[in-house]
C-alpha cells in the first residue's frame, strides 16, 4: 500500500504491527444488523394484509416492463398518522427500483387510498424502498391502500432470471416510530423464461463401458434460463463411434425446454457430442463435456456446493434450485447454501423457512443419481463468509450474527459440540465483498478444503485467471498456504441467479464447480472425498484432470522423495488448452505450451522436493476456462 504524497515513515520508526482487525470488516454493517434485530416492534408493526391485482392476465417473462397494483388493507390496530407502508422491490436481481419522483423514469410508483383526509407523502430509498408515509390522520382498520408499480408511461421491467415466489415486500410501521415489520406473505409474483436462445447439452464425465447413463439437453433462453416454450427436434451427434442413443429427440410442450436422454457406452474412448437445433429459423449449436469411458476408472462427481434461492439474496424457490441443479445442469452433487442472516425474512430468525430447504433437500436427495447436501452461509462481515455443510438430514442455524458464534473459531466449537457430520469452506476468501479472516487457521476437523473460484472470481493467487475484484494482498490462498495451511481446492458458482452448475453461462468462467473423485454416490462419499482432498477447482468447465506424484492421488501427503520425484499430468478441456502449469511452493516454476490441444498429457520432474513444500497444477484453456488440482503436501 503506497503511503499518501509527503508521508514516509522515518529510519527509526518501530516496524508496523499487523492490523489487529481484519481490514475489510463490516462492522457497520453487523451493528446495522443486530441493531434491526434487536428492535422493539409495536404489536400494530406489520399488520394487515397485502394482495396482487394484476390489470392484465399476460405473463410476465423475464426482463419485460410491465404494470403492478398491490392492495393493502389495514388490520387492527390499524396505522397511526406518521406510520408508513413500505413497498421493497425484489433486490435480487435487476427488477427496476420503485420511485416516486419521475412518472417518465421506469419504476415510477404510487399509492392512493381514495380519501381526502389523508395524504400518502412517497419518500423515497433509491434502490432499495419507497415508504408512503400517513399524514391527515390515523388509518383504521380495513382500509385499502392501492399501490401501483411501474405507474409511469415506461412501466418497470422484471427481474432478468426466470423465477416463482418473487415477491413484492410489503413492510408496515403502525405506530409511527419508524421501525417497521415486513409481512412475510407479501404478494408473490412469477417470472417466465424468455424466449429459446441457447442449447446446453450435459454429460457425465466418467462412465464404464457397457453403462447406461443420462445425457441432458437443455433449451434455455438467452442467460440461461430453464421453462422455455421449446418445442421440435434436437439432433445429436457423437465422435467417435461406440456410443448407443437416438440420433434425434423431440421436445414436446410439456417437457419446457428439458429432457434426459438414455445412452450406453459401447466401447472405451474419449467421447463428445454436438447438439443441434432449429428455433425461428436460427441454428443453435452447443457441445458437450467430455466423456471419457474406461475399465476401472475414477469416477468424478461433479458439485455445486454453494448457491442461493429467494429465501435469502438468489432467484427461484429451494425445489427450483435443486432442479435446475439434477433436471438442466445435470450435477451429481449440490447443495443450497442460503444465508443465516441476509436477505429480507432471516434463516436465523424464521425457522419455517430452514424447515423448507430442509424438506426439499430430502425429498431431492437420491443416492446414486443425485446426492443433496444441506447446508447455508454463515455471513460474517467481520471475518468472511463461509458456507456449513451438514451430511445428514438436520442440522441448525449457527448465526453470524449471534455474539456467541461471530469467530470462525467459535464456529467451529459450537459444531463440534453438536456431534454431527459436518463441514465448511472460506470463500471469496481473497476479496470481493469481504475477505477472510485466515488468522484463524482452518480447523482441520471441519475444513479440509476451500472455494478458490465462484462468481465472485479466483481467490487463488494474484495472477490467477478471472481473479477476484477488491483483492486483498496477502490474502490469497497461496498466501496462505505458505504460512504452512493445507488445504484442497473448490469451486463453487455461489449463484444467484437460480442456475446451480451453470452459473458461469452469463459470465462466461465466472463461477465455479467442485469435482469429486470419489466411486460412492452418496453424503458419506461426498464427505470422504472433500476431507480426503480427492476433489479439484473449475471456474465452470467440467475440465477432466488427472494428477499423480509417484503413483500418489491428487490431495496426498507424501514423505519427501530422496530421489526426484515426477508429477503426472493428464487433461481433457472444454477448450483448446493454451498453458498447463506447476506451481511449487508460492510461485509458477514450470510453464507447458498447452499447443491448443484438447486432450494433453505430461510429466514434470520435482527436484529436491522437501518437506513443508506444496505443488499443483494450473490448466488454462484458450477462453478463460481453467482447473486447479488439490494440492500435493510434503511431509
Amino acid at each position: 500500500m503506497a503511503l499518501g504524497a509527503g508521508c514516509s515513515p522515518s529510519e527509526d520508526a518501530p516496524p508496523a504491527e499487523p492490523p489487529r482487525d481484519p481490514p475489510t470488516a463490516l462492522y457497520g454493517t453487523v451493528k446495522e444488523l443486530r441493531a434491526a434485530r434487536d428492535a422493539k416492534r409495536h404489536t400494530s408493526d406489520g399488520g394487515g394484509r397485502a394482495w396482487l391485482e394484476q390489470a392484465e392476465e399476460t405473463p410476465i417473462h423475464a426482463g419485460q416492463s410491465g404494470r403492478w397494483e398491490i392492495v393493502y388493507e389495514v388490520g387492527p390496530e390499524g396505522i397511526e398518522e406518521g406510520g408508513f407502508l413500505r413497498l421493497t422491490i425484489p433486490a435480487f436481481w435487476e427488477w427496476t427500483p420503485a420511485q416516486t419522483v419521475d412518472e417518465n423514469l421506469p419504476g415510477y410508483t404510487t399509492a392512493s387510498i381514495g380519501t381526502e383526509d389523508v395524504v400518502l407523502r412517497g419518500i423515497d430509498n433509491p434502490g432499495s424502498w419507497v415508504d408512503f408515509k400517513v399524514e391527515g390522520r390515523k388509518l383504521t382498520e380495513g382500509e385499502r391502500i392501492t399501490i401501483v408499480y411501474g405507474d409511469g408511461n415506461r412501466g418497470a421491467r422484471a427481474d432478468r432470471y426466470a423465477e416463482a415466489g418473487s415477491r413484492f415486500w410489503i413492510s408496515v410501521d403502525g405506530d409511527g416510530d419508524g421501525i417497521a415489520r415486513i409481512l412475510p406473505d407479501s404478494p408473490e409474483v412469477e417470472v417466465l423464461a424468455g424466449p429459446p436462445a441457447r442449447l446446453n447439452v450435459v454429460v457425465p464425465s466418467t462412465v464404464l463401458p457397457d453403462e447406461a447413463f443420462l445425457l441432458r439437453i437443455s433449451v434455455l433462453d438467452a442467460i440461461g434460463n430453464a421453462g422455455t416454450d421449446f418445442t421440435g427436434e434436437v439432433r445429436l451427434i457423437a465422435a467417435p463411434d461406440g456410443l448407443e442413443f437416438p440420433e434425434t429427440v423431440s421436445l414436446e410442450a410439456d417437457d419446457l425446454g428439458v429432457l434426459p436422454v438414455n445412452v450406453t457406452a459401447r466401447e472405451k474412448g474419449l467421447y463428445r457430442f454436438i447438439a443441434q437445433a432449429t428455433v425461428h429459423g436460427r441454428e443453435l449449436v452447443a457441445q458437450s463435456n467430455p466423456l471419457l469411458v474406461e475399465p476401472r476408472i475414477a469416477r468424478i462427481m461433479w458439485a455445486d456446493l454453494h448457491g442461493h434461492s429467494n429465501l435469502s439474496d438468489g432467484t427461484g424457490t429451494p425445489e427450483q434450485f435443486l432442479r435446475y441443479a439434477r433436471d438442466v445442469s445435470g450435477l451429481d452433487v449440490v447443495a443450497l447454501t442460503d444465508h443465516d442472516h441476509w436477505g429480507m425474512l432471516f434463516l436465523d430468525e424464521h425457522p419455517d423457512l430452514w424447515e423448507e430447504i430442509r424438506q426439499q433437500t430430502r425429498a431431492f436427495n437420491d443416492p446414486g443419481n443425485f446426492v443433496t447436501v444441506l447446508g447455508y452461509e454463515w455471513t460474517s462481515w467481520i471475518h468472511g463468509h463461509r458456507h456449513v455443510l451438514y451430511f445428514g438430514d438436520d442440522g441448525p442455524i449457527i448465526s453470524s450474527i449471534d455474539e456467541r458464534y461471530e469467530t470462525p473459531t467459535q464456529l467451529w466449537e459450537a459444531l463440534r459440540r453438536l456431534d454431527i457430520e459436518a463441514l465448511t469452506f472460506a470463500h471469496h476468501s481473497a476479496g470481493g465483498p469481504i475477505a477472510t479472516n485466515w488468522k484463524f487457521a482452518p480447523d482441520p476437523q471441519f475444513e479440509p478444503v476451500t472455494e478458490i473460484a465462484s462468481v465472485h472470481g479466483s481467490s487463488e493467487a494474484s495472477d490467477s485467471p478471472q481473479r477476484i475484484y477488491n483483492p486483498l494482498a496477502g490474502n490469497f490462498v497461496r498466501d496462505v498456504l505458505d504460512q504452512g495451511y493445507r488445504l484442497g481446492f473448490i469451486g463453487s458458482g455461489d449463484s444467484h441467479d437460480g442456475h446451480p452448475g451453470l452459473a458461469h453461462l452469463t459470465s462466461p468462467y465466472m463461477g465455479g464447480l467442485a469435482a469429486l473423485i470419489t466411486p460412492d454416490h452418496s453424503r458419506q462419499g461426498v464427505r470422504e472425498a472433500l476431507l480426503a482432498r480427492r476433489c479439484y477447482a473449475t471456474n465452470g468447465p467440467r475440465i477432466i484432470l488427472r494428477t499423480a506424484i509417484d503413483g500418489n492421488r491428487m490431495g496426498s501427503t507424501i514423505a519427501a522423495p530422496a530421489e526426484d520425484a515426477f508429477l503426472y499430468v493428464r487433461t481433457i478441456a472444454c477448450a483448446p488448452i493454451v498453458r498447463v502449469e506447476l506451481i511449487r511452493s508460492g510461485a509458477v516454476v514450470d510453464s507447458l505450451d498447452g499447443q491448443k490441444y484438447w486432450d494433453y498429457e505430461a510429466e514434470f520432474t520435482l527436484k529436491n522436493l522437501a518437506k513443508g513444500e506444496y505443488v499443483y497444477v494450473r490448466v488454462i484453456q484458450e477462453d478463460g476456462g481453467a482447473a486447479w488440482s488439490s494440492p500435493f503436501y510434503v511431509d
